[in-house]
């Protein structure tokens, strides 16, 4: 697979996905970016903007496995992860697998679940690996999360810790669809279901994980420059001596927007990445990685002005 073909291949699939996700072109391509760069996404948004259907769709056009956990105040980690159980008849354990042994993992409402749960994916999210009873059984390269959840309901929610967020490549905002995008969206779900299955949609799965395995390959030559290595590092350091933020974006916040940098350029057929690239995923990639200054929250600035005016005030190589 060369350049060219990857990105027929991506623009096919984007149109795979939006015959069951219409009006959200920017939010299809930053998941697929996710997916590309062996990161993770955390989906935010009021009810009833497709966060699940997205999800249900972009595993339909992915030939891979795909698993969805419904996070409630009284689920367990071995809800999640699963547990050893013993057999009577053998008198040995045996392990019962949990819904994370999978490809595709939906964790829909993440934030409804305890601390204690939610940090069960910690691993699983980093690594890869599920530890259970001292024994360590692997995920799978494959293995991608999409979490969601809900921002305007503070009853029976737990927001995620730092630690948490920092394992999501992108945290993405959902807002409602235009007008004209939704009045479409009406009139093609007239007489049916707006949450219809997504086989109804027609959705043909176009990426098997060999064919993910050969996107990767390619996207890991794509070439960065040590200035745009150095525009990367000097964006994720600005955040932490801004005075609007308490506390400013990790390496591993560097290191992931670097991933999906080379990720956007295969995308756009380019075998080096831009500024443009980088300024146009900035946002996404850090706004849940900092944490804002109560100083900025009582101005009632918010992670995404924080973060645009350091990308406006740090200048781009030319």
């Amino acid at each position: 697979m060369d350049l060219g073909e990857f990105r027929n291949l991506v623009a096919t699939v984007r149109g795979e996905i939006a015959k069951a996700v219409q009006g959200q072109d920017a939010l299809i391509d930053l998941v697929l970016i996710s997916i590309f760069a062996r990161g993770h996404c955390l989906v935010e948004g009021p009810p009833g903007t497709a966060k699940t259907l997205l999800a249900r769709s972009v595993s339909a056009v992915m030939d891979l496995e795909y698993r969805r956990i419904q996070f409630t105040p009284d689920l367990m980690p071995g809800d999640v992860l699963g547990i050893n159980l013993f057999n009577f008849q053998t008198n040995q354990f045996h392990l019962t697998k949990g819904p994370v042994f999978t490809d595709i993992l939906l964790a829909d409402e993440i934030n409804r679940a305890p601390p204690k749960t939610q940090s069960a994916l910690l691993q699983a999210m980093n690594e890869r690996i599920v530890t259970i009873d001292g024994t360590d059984y692997s995920l799978g390269p494959d293995f991608f999360v999409l979490a969601t959840q809900n921002p305007i309901e503070q009853q029976g929610t737990y927001p995620l810790p730092e630690a948490q967020l920092d394992r999501f490549l992108f945290k993405l905002v959902v807002d409602f669809p235009d007008r004209n995008t939704e009045i479409a969206i009406l009139a093609k779900h007239a007489g049916q279901a707006l949450n219809t299955d997504v086989r109804n949609a027609g959705i043909q799965p176009l990426v098997s994980s060999a064919i993910l395995a050969e996107g990767r390959r390619l996207i890991d030559g794509i070439h960065l420059d040590s200035t745009i290595l150095t525009y990367v590092v000097d964006l994720v350091r600005a955040t932490r001596s801004d005075p609007d933020i308490l506390h400013g974006a990790s390496t591993r916040a560097a290191d992931a927007l670097a991933s999906a940098v080379r990720v956007r350029a295969a995308f756009e057929g380019r075998d080096y990445g831009l500024p443009d690239d980088v300024q146009a995923l900035l946002v996404p990639a850090l706004r849940h990685r900092i944490v804002l200054s109560p100083a900025a929250e009582i101005d009632g600035r918010t992670a995404d002005d924080v973060l645009r005016n350091i990308k406006n005030r740090v200048d781009a190589p030319r």
